[in-house]
C-alpha cells in the first residue's frame, strides 16, 4: 500500500478545494512557454500565493505538459534543524487539492549514497516551501515525478553534487526561496535589488538575510554555473505591495535559468 504525505499548508497558502484552486491557476497563469526552448531551472518564491503567487507564476508558465518527467524541488528548512541535505523515506508520494504526485523513489536512494545527504522525513512533513510549488507544477506539467529535497546547513558543492545526480534533460529544478524578511518597504528594496543583482552574477555566499533559501540557492547557482547557464530576471515584489502593512515586509522574486 502507497503512504501519501497530506498537505500541511492548504487552505492557509493556497486553496485547499481543487475547483477553487484551479481557478486561481486559470486566472493567474497565463502561458508563454516555447516547448523547443524551456527553462533548466526556475527559482521562485514560496509565500502564500495572495502574496508571492503572481511572482512565482511569472516563472511557472514558462512551462508546458510533456516537457519533463521529473522535477527536483530545493526548499530550505523553515520547521526542523537540518545539517546537510535532507530527503524523506517513509512516503511514496505527495497529495496536493490537484491530486497526488508520485516520488522518484530511486533517485532518492541513489542520494542517500552522497555523504551530505540524510534520510529526514520529518524536515519535509510541514515544510511549505515544497509544498506550495506542487499545484503550479501539476497544472503546468501534469504528470510527473517528483525529488523533494530540504537543504539544511551545507556547502554549494554539495548541493551541486546532488544536481550532477540527479539532472537530465528530462529533469527540471526549482529553488524555493524568498528574499529579504521583515524590513521597511523601501530597505527590503534596496537589499532585494542588490541581492538580485548578486544572483544574476551567480555568486555562492548568499546569507540567510538576503534569502531563506541560501543554502539551496547558492548550491544551485554553483551549479548554474558550472554547467554554463544563462539567467534571467522574470519579476520582483515584496509583500508590501499586495498588502496594506509596509513595515515589515518579505521580499519575492523569480528567475528562469537556460
Amino acid at each position: 500500500m502507497q503512504v501519501i504525505h497530506q498537505p500541511a499548508v492548504a487552505d492557509m497558502f493556497y486553496p485547499a478545494d481543487p475547483e477553487r484552486l484551479h481557478d486561481w491557476m486559470q486566472q493567474h497563469l497565463v502561458t508563454s512557454a516555447d516547448p523547443s526552448h524551456p527553462p533548466r531551472m526556475l527559482i521562485v518564491p514560496h509565500a502564500g500565493y495572495r502574496f508571492s503567487g503572481d511572482i512565482a507564476a511569472q516563472g511557472y508558465q514558462l512551462l508546458t505538459k510533456g516537457i519533463f518527467k521529473r522535477v527536483v524541488v530545493l526548499s530550505p528548512a523553515h520547521r526542523v534543524f537540518v545539517q546537510g541535505i535532507a530527503v524523506p523515506t517513509r512516503w511514496d508520494a505527495e497529495a496536493t487539492p490537484l491530486g497526488n504526485i508520485l516520488l522518484d523513489k530511486p533517485a532518492i536512494e541513489s542520494l542517500l549514497a552522497l555523504p551530505e545527504v540524510i534520510a529526514a522525513t520529518e524536515a519535509h512533513r510541514q515544510e511549505h516551501a515544497i509544498e506550495v510549488q506542487l499545484p503550479f507544477l501539476q497544472h503546468q506539467l501534469g504528470d510527473f515525478k517528483l525529488i523533494p529535497i530540504v537543504v539544511g546547513v551545507s556547502q554549494p558543492e554539495s548541493v551541486a553534487n546532488a544536481l550532477d545526480l540527479l539532472v537530465d534533460d528530462e529533469t527540471l529544478v526549482v529553488v524555493s526561496t524568498d528574499l529579504s524578511h521583515y524590513l521597511s518597504q523601501d530597505i527590503a528594496r534596496q537589499q532585494d535589488d542588490d541581492t538580485i543583482r548578486q544572483i544574476l552574477q551567480f555568486h555562492e555566499n548568499l546569507s540567510g538575510d538576503q534569502a531563506c533559501g541560501c543554502y539551496a540557492l547558492n548550491g544551485a547557482l554553483h551549479w548554474a554555473h558550472q554547467q554554463q547557464l544563462n539567467i534571467q530576471l522574470l519579476a520582483k515584489c515584496t509583500s508590501g505591495d499586495t498588502c496594506s502593512d509596509k513595515s515589515r515586509v518579505v521580499g519575492y522574486a523569480a528567475f528562469a535559468l537556460y
